[in-house]
């Protein structure tokens, strides 16, 4: 309060609510029984347990302005009631933008649900649509919207979450159908995807400065930034992101990407960091994208656990002893690429250690990356390992195997010292009687209870195929 900051909290429902409705005692208030995804909106013993919930978590926050109530990425049955999907979303949200109307709060709501239910929703995503094409979707589903828009609460903010394309023609479209009907809209960008170890794409900064001169040019009435740790990256590396939030939507567009990184790394580090020589995140990106599934063949590292034996069917094979040279040419793009990246991490290494040295501050942000460029790497020396057992020359495969068979003592110490960083700030695993929930959209936390076990289930995976 001294700073002029206030914290409001985030309760999620409709839907986003395995955190309770995985717990036996409440399945009575599944909308769907068999999912522990969405509450059931018709039943009066779900705005007991919200607004309980809502109690405590204002309690936490005294100085709270909103209260955000969630809403997104939800489908409900209806359980035969005969009203539309729209309908439901619609009476739930009146009920709980009562409850913080009545304690001087503003709700704050995901929007995403009425527009899909519309009909509208595909003209946002859509990057081939012309504004005409735009125009024309809204043309024909816009009554849609129109029919209940007397039951979208007048004291609630829209918040227009995009994370992908803000600057679609269909994204203004949404915005201004609230502005336009007398409602409160913000626009919501994303410091974090869904990417692993580290955010990408410079830190989501084209999309979170693309958003935010959006909502500026529409008048939104403010903009959010989420941030969410399911997939794995240390929430200290989100601080880039932040920061690039910060700039472009309380001052525009006033400095481009490169000056705007360049001064974060002066503010967060020290003076000498803001030279170019110090730049590393941005190398860093291909090497870790590449890292996520080089070791799986055509898997995703997210959905492993939903194949019955991964190490046959999702682990890249190993080479044939017995017809050299066929492994290589069959991987030989991949093997390329951890050859190239093999360099690159070593420089971003070499970097980060000469940072280190350097930094006046925020030591531990630049042991966070350390952390993951020596997990990347492990995997590029792995493909390039494999390569050598591959080769004819039987010199060359006896480095290999020496190679291989100190492999897994390489990755425990790896492994080891990544935790002794990260749990410095994170608790990384969870207790024994925690109950894991049904995993709707594949985050990795959700899929084990020890960190080592959903952080670096590929890489064990892995090492078990070798020793095997």
């Amino acid at each position: 309060m001294a700073r002029n900051i206030r914290i409001s909290p985030l309760v999620q429902g409709l839907g986003h609510a395995s955190f309770i409705l995985k717990h036996p005692e409440y399945e009575e208030l599944r909308d769907d029984p068999a999912s522990d995804w969405a509450f059931n909106p018709l039943n009066e013993k779900t705005y007991e347990v919200q607004f309980d919930l809502y109690t405590d978590a204002l309690k936490a926050f005294p100085h709270a302005t909103y209260l955000h109530v969630g809403g997104d990425e939800v489908h409900t049955t209806g359980r035969n009631s005969g009203k539309s999907p729209l309908e439901l979303q619609l009476i739930w949200l009146n009920k709980v933008s009562k409850y913080a109307e009545d304690r001087g709060l503003t709700p704050i709501f995901w929007d995403d649900m009425p527009l899909k239910n519309a009909g509208v929703y595909s003209s946002i995503y859509n990057s081939n649509l012309t504004a005409a094409q735009v125009d024309s979707i809204w043309a024909k589903n816009e009554i849609n919207l129109n029919k209940f828009v007397d039951l979208f609460p007048k004291n609630c903010v829209y918040m227009r979450w995009n994370y992908s394309m803000p600057e679609s023609p269909g994204n203004d479209q949404a915005m201004k159908w609230f502005t336009e009907n007398g409602f409160k809209v913000m626009g919501a960008t994303a410091g974090q995807t869904r990417w692993n170890l580290m955010p990408l794409e410079n830190s989501n900064t084209a999309n979170i400065r693309d958003f935010a001169l959006s909502s500026i040019d529409n008048e939104a009435d403010g903009l959010l930034l989420t941030l969410w740790d399911d997939d794995s990256p240390l929430f200290e590396l989100y601080q880039r992101g932040i920061a690039t939030f910060a700039e472009y939507t309380w001052s525009g567009e006033k400095r481009s990407d490169d000056e705007l990184h360049t001064a974060f790394r002066q503010r967060m580090f020290g003076p000498k960091l803001a030279s170019e020589e110090f730049a590393f995140v941005e190398s860093l990106e291909d090497p870790v994208a590449f890292w996520k599934n080089a070791l799986l063949d055509g898997k995703d590292r997210n959905r492993l656990r939903r194949i019955e034996d991964p190490i046959q069917e999702a682990v890249i094979e190993l080479p044939d002893l017995d017809t050299p040279g066929t492994w290589t040419e069959k991987y030989q793009e991949r093997v390329s690429k951890a050859t190239e990246n093999l360099e690159i991490v070593e420089e971003v290494l070499s970097k980060i250690e000469a940072s280190k040295k350097a930094a006046k501050r925020n030591q531990y942000n630049l042991e966070a990356y350390e952390q993951v460029a020596k997990a990347v790497q492990f995997t590029n020396q792995a493909l390039v390992t494999l390569a050598k057992l591959d080769h004819p020359s039987g010199e060359e495969r006896a480095i290999a195997k020496a190679e291989l068979a100190g492999m897994e003592a390489q990755w425990n110490s790896i492994e080891s010292e990544l935790e002794k960083v990260y749990g410095k700030t994170r608790a990384l695993n969870k207790p024994d009687d925690y109950v894991l929930d049904q995993d709707h959209h594949v985050h990795l936390a959700n899929q084990a209870k020890r960190f080592s076990d959903w952080q670096f289930y590929v890489e064990d995976l892995f090492l078990e195929k070798i020793k095997e």
